[in-house]
């Protein structure tokens, strides 16, 4: 009984790891990149302006928007997805922190969480400022309204 506990417990803790894996890995830091991406596969691109390890609304907002299956699943076909992080303790390269440095003054951003939708050629379609409820259906909404530019 106690093998079959530990068992289960290994195949859930793998699991967890894989799916937190899986939706890390969705995330590009590479702005040029991701355009790239959204114009070869006629997708939107959405930049999650973000302090990742201390701002409590973006870490919520993740939570229960970004991370969601039903997002997920949204953002594989429709968009590409780029993460501008500041962290206070998550370590960085001086190159990553020096192109977010400059995607925040290029974008006028000015607080966390901030979410730009961007069409494949790099222009603004849109701007989420700040934490919204309504969970990612709400949030898919938005986004398709962005892209008819509404």
């Amino acid at each position: 009984m106690r093998s079959i506990k530990a068992l289960l417990l290994t195949v859930w803790t793998a699991g967890l790891v894989w799916q937190t894996h899986a939706a890390e890995s969705n995330w590009l830091t590479d702005l040029p990149q991701a355009e790239a991406r959204a114009t070869a596969e006629h997708k939107i691109v959405l930049l999650d302006f973000t302090g990742s390890d201390w701002c409590s609304w973006c870490i919520k907002f993740r939570k229960e928007v970004l991370d969601t299956p039903a997002f997920q699943a949204y953002a594989a076909t429709n968009v590409v997805l780029v993460e501008v992080d500041f962290p206070n303790h998550k370590e960085q390269s001086a190159s990553l922190k020096a192109a977010n440095d400059g995607l925040k003054s290029k974008f006028s951003v000015h607080g966390f969480p901030t979410l730009l939708v961007l069409d494949e050629k790099g222009q603004e379609l849109g701007r989420q400022v700040g934490y919204e409820k309504g969970g990612p259906s709400a949030f898919i909404a938005k986004l398709d309204q962005f892209k008819a530019g509404k």
